[in-house]
């Protein structure tokens, strides 16, 4: 993930702002339950070659990574479909190689995201949604990533789209051009949102701050991380996150999804085997998996079953 990257983190202000005017209302609405808070926490790719021996057992083929993701971490930022529609055959065999609990996040293909028309008035929304819906019960929150030249004053095109994406499809919007964080620009879309029960996506990044918006739209928030090869200051972050996750989480937030990405995929297991232990001794009641890595030479890296 190259957006907001810099080569140099020593000047920047990692600490997280408060939270964006509205939340407070906006969570006040939501349904009260007796459920517990879901965490989910995943990447944005299994097939990781170098993860073999530490996060999948040693000697897992390429056919198998997904089976052993799935076992380590409970969701992914699912990126391969913005590059293209997944046909039926593939997404049965996604639902089959997955654990009953594990849940996919794919992003809107960039043909609907970063079209002037943003798929209206074409058959590539339905043909998405109908693509995604075969993962049936294991499909998590969708996310809309829109492009750096996608401005405030498109929000009415971006109020269309959320109209005629399918209500029961979950979906979170990312917006990155500046215009959206100016005020009072975020707050229309925040609105949005809300109204109609969409999510937006945090992005935590060292070079745009600006995106670092802490707005909450319903009960499910979906936060980007990310950071820098585990310097101190990824562990820091992610402490400050966790704590604000349990305000969140105490005001009524449901499903927290949280994507750690690090330089290359290489490190993010071990960013999200880090976070894992801390939201599950930090945040009350939560539900969550996370990875259990191993060193090499470890026995662990060699035990893990594969169904």
């Amino acid at each position: 993930m190259k957006f907001g990257k810099l080569p140099d983190i020593s000047d920047v202000d990692f600490s997280l702002p408060a939270d964006a005017p509205g939340n407070a209302q906006r969570l006040s609405a939501l349904p009260v339950n007796g459920a517990a808070p879901q965490l989910y926490i995943g990447c944005t790719g299994w097939s990781m070659k170098e993860w073999v021996g530490s996060v999948y057992p040693k000697g897992t083929k390429a056919k198998d990574y997904l089976k052993a993701y799935s076992l380590q971490f409970n969701t992914i930022e699912l990126n391969t479909t913005h590059y293209r529609i997944p046909n039926a055959q593939t997404i049965d065999k996604w639902y089959r190689e997955s654990t009953a609990d594990f849940r996919f996040c794919p992003k809107v293909p960039q043909t609907i995201s970063h079209s002037k028309s943003l798929g209206l008035g074409t058959d590539l929304i339905p043909t998405f949604c109908t693509a995604i819906a075969g993962l049936k019960e294991k499909l998590g929150c969708c996310f809309l990533q829109l492009p750096p030249y996608f401005g405030a004053d498109r929000l009415p095109q971006l109020e269309q789209f959320l109209q005629a994406f399918p209500a029961e499809i979950q979906l979170a919007v990312e917006v990155r051009h500046e215009s959206w964080f100016k005020e009072p620009s975020l707050e229309p879309l925040l609105t949005t949102l809300h109204r109609l029960q969409r999510s937006i996506v945090i992005t935590d990044v060292a070079g745009r701050r600006d995106v670092l918006h802490m707005g909450v739209t319903n009960a499910t928030a979906m936060v980007r991380f990310v950071g820098n090869g585990l310097h101190p200051t990824d562990y820091a972050r992610a402490a400050d996150w966790v704590e604000r996750l349990k305000q969140w989480a105490q005001q009524g937030v449901k499903e927290i999804y949280f994507f750690p990405h690090e330089p290359d995929n290489l490190l993010a297991p071990e960013m999200a085997a880090h976070f894992y232990e801390a939201a599950a001794k930090g945040i009350p009641a939560i539900q969550t998996r996370g990875p259990e890595l191993s060193e090499p030479g470890d026995p662990k890296g060699e035990q893990m079953s594969l169904f």
